[in-house]
């Protein structure tokens, strides 16, 4: 093609141009007996767009989410033309929190289509959400035509490469038509190998209608990183009797529940995850006690990992065995767990072993092949069934629980610790929850029950604000006959609300619960006490009714602890997507995770620090306008 015509000529042409080259690229029979001796191959003769899409095909993919654009038509055309699922959504913010909830709740690549410039700009911070959490996404991405005679100051003509490098693994540039197919195969290997994360494809919108013979096959697979000398240093550790073992396990376990449960098990070990491994083992399991180990998190987790100190015999973890997990920010409440005597830590990126606490034994390792190797060194290790550990976990289990019992009804509206418990009451197991960032995030990690693995989800360490709601969209896409919820603060609703449009338009029946108290809670509680006013955490009242009627879907208003379970009841049974706006009041409830992170930070203040504060606060106390908005 000559590209001295026009942009908007090329454009306009393109479809011409791809309909010529559709006569010759169209395999003949013997392309197709060809194509039908090479299983897994992109092979044959077709165009960019066409090897792009036969990639997404061989990979199994389930849907595709974005929003089509000037340098990507063509390809879109050839996703609809090859059957290749795909999902429009209202902003590419969705596009990429979508994908990454598919690649979480279904534990394969999630794919998210943009174009350059805008489209790639409104994606990162989705990307990197799931960069953070390790989730494995695929980013196809359109980027301005190249070549000779391509001109200079094409519209979205930014740097997309360096743009997504930040928030990609890896980022791989296309040149030339015949390296797309490679370059998407490799794409979903690099996302999945080790750690997982996203991996972005970009590809000159020129070469979506070039031609090339494809002769290209699957992609090696590395083997999973297991370090056999680190494994044999680490085995006296889990062997010594002497010592509790205790596991903390992270997202890196999720497709590894019951290995991890027969590990608990053989090694008799009291087993705490992070927030994103909730559900890597049941939560009614006997050994299993909650989020993290430390003050923020779980007061189970704690109380078993700590021990009886007056009681020798019942002594708490001493050894502790981390598996695929990083001790994030968020996960271990500003750094606050405990440091164990004894710590042998697992992962599948080296980078990320013994960085937070002492570690004894670090082992670069797969955590299946790890747990794997543990079990196949049972006669070794195994410990005699410790039934007080059993009694104590379970004791402590059903004391918490209570709990949730008779939460006393707030003057004006609904205890968000109340809304967790009546939400586990009316979900089934199966169905998938998705958080947000909100101070409940923390009350859902402690006292959300998670009986089974990918049905729980956070935007744990990028903590983008609106994740949940395009989230959940992304999941019931692909996730057909399971129940599917949000539990989103309505600061974080207002990021994306409009996808509920989406909801509608393609009438998947997610449960959109947003807890409204008209303010960004979660920094009233930081603020308040280290400033005593609050600054910028007022919204607007907003009238959801009216918005659900705009969007298309369900509508629920819920004001009391009495209305709770029959109106959540109600809008699981609802056909169709539902808001449900639960007028909230948090009435001075108590945070483990924010209290806890609060004393820390607190403690880590230089005494100059603490005097500056300590003045202000004296001044505020006595005169100061303590007008808050």
């Amino acid at each position: 093609m000559d590209f001295s015509f026009s942009r908007r000529g090329l454009f306009q042409g393109s479809a011409a141009a791809a309909g010529a080259l559709a006569s010759s690229a169209t395999a003949g029979p013997l392309q197709r007996v060809r194509a039908d001796r090479h299983p897994g191959w992109v092979f044959g003769r077709m165009t960019g767009a066409a090897a792009l899409a036969e990639a997404l095909l061989a990979e199994g993919v389930g849907c595709v989410y974005g929003i089509p654009g000037a340098q990507e038509n063509e390809l879109w055309d050839t996703l609809k033309e090859k059957g290749v699922p795909y999902l429009l959504v209202t902003h590419e913010f969705s596009a990429a929190c979508m994908a990454d909830a598919y690649a979480r709740s279904t534990g394969r690549p999630g794919v998210l289509c943009v174009v350059p410039g805008p489209g790639v700009t409104n994606s990162l911070t989705g990307l990197g959400e799931a960069l953070l959490d390790s989730s494995p996404v695929v980013a196809i991405v359109g980027d301005v035509a190249n070549g000779d005679k391509a001109k200079p100051f094409q519209v979205h003509a930014l740097n997309q490469v360096d743009l997504l490098k930040p928030v990609c693994k890896c980022v791989y540039p296309v040149q030339t038509v015949g390296q797309i197919a490679a370059a998407v195969r490799q794409a979903f290997v690099t996302a999945q190998s080790g750690e997982p994360g996203p991996v972005a494809v970009v590809v000159p919108y020129n070469l979506f209608i070039e031609a090339h013979d494809y002769r290209t096959p699957p992609p090696a697979v590395p083997a999973p990183p297991f370090d056999d000398a680190a494994f044999e240093r680490a085995l006296p550790y889990l062997a010594d009797q002497k010592h509790r073992v205790g596991i903390y396990a992270g997202a890196g376990c999720m497709a590894f529940g019951a290995e991890l449960a027969a590990v608990a098990e053989l090694l008799q070990a009291p087993v705490a995850t992070s927030v994103s491994g909730r559900g890597v083992i049941s939560d009614v399991h006997p050994l299993a006690v909650g989020w993290g180990f430390g003050p923020h998190a779980n007061e189970v987790a704690e109380k078993v990992f700590a021990g009886e100190k007056k009681h020798p015999l019942r002594s708490g973890v001493d050894t502790l065995l981390a598996i695929g997990v990083k001790f994030s920010e968020v996960s271990t409440g500003y750094y606050g767990n405990p440091q164990p005597k004894r710590v042998v830590h697992v992962d599948a990126n080296q980078c990320n072993l013994g960085r937070i606490l002492k570690t004894d034994v670090c082992v670069h390792a797969d955590a299946g092949v790890f747990l794997g190797r543990v079990l196949a060194c049972a006669d070794k290790l195994r410990r005699a069934e410790d039934k007080w550990l059993v009694n104590h976990i379970r004791e402590l289990t059903a004391a918490h629980a209570k709990q949730l019992c008779d939460i006393p009804q707030p003057k004006c509206g609904v205890d968000p610790l109340a809304t967790v418990a009546a939400l586990r009451k009316v979900l089934p197991d199966d169905a998938l929850l998705f958080t947000d960032v909100s101070v409940t995030e923390h009350l859902a990690a402690e006292h959300f029950r998670v009986c089974k693995p990918r049905t729980y989800f956070n935007p744990v360490d990028n903590q983008a604000m609106g994740w949940s709601v395009p989230a959940a969209i992304g999941a019931q896409k692909v996730h057909h006959g399971r129940t599917v919820a949000t539990l989103t603060g309505d600061g974080c609703a207002l990021m994306s609300a409009l996808e509920l449009s989406t909801a509608a338009r393609e009438c998947l029946p997610v449960k959109f619960v947003i807890l409204d108290d008209r303010a960004y809670h979660y920094m009233q509680m930081l603020q308040q006490p280290a400033y005593l006013r609050t600054t910028a955490t007022h919204l607007a009242r907003i009238d959801y009714k009216a918005l659900a009627q705009a969007m298309g879907v369900g509508y629920a208003e819920i004001g009391t602890h009495a209305e709770l379970e029959p109106k959540l009841r109600g809008a699981v049974a609802h056909a169709g997507p539902v808001l449900v706006r639960v007028q909230t009041d948090y009435n001075g409830r108590e945070v483990r995770w924010v209290n806890a992170v609060r004393e820390r930070y607190t403690k880590e203040l230089s005494a100059a620090q603490k005097a500056r504060f300590l003045a202000r606060l004296g001044s505020r106390a006595v005169k100061f306008d303590k007008k808050s908005d």
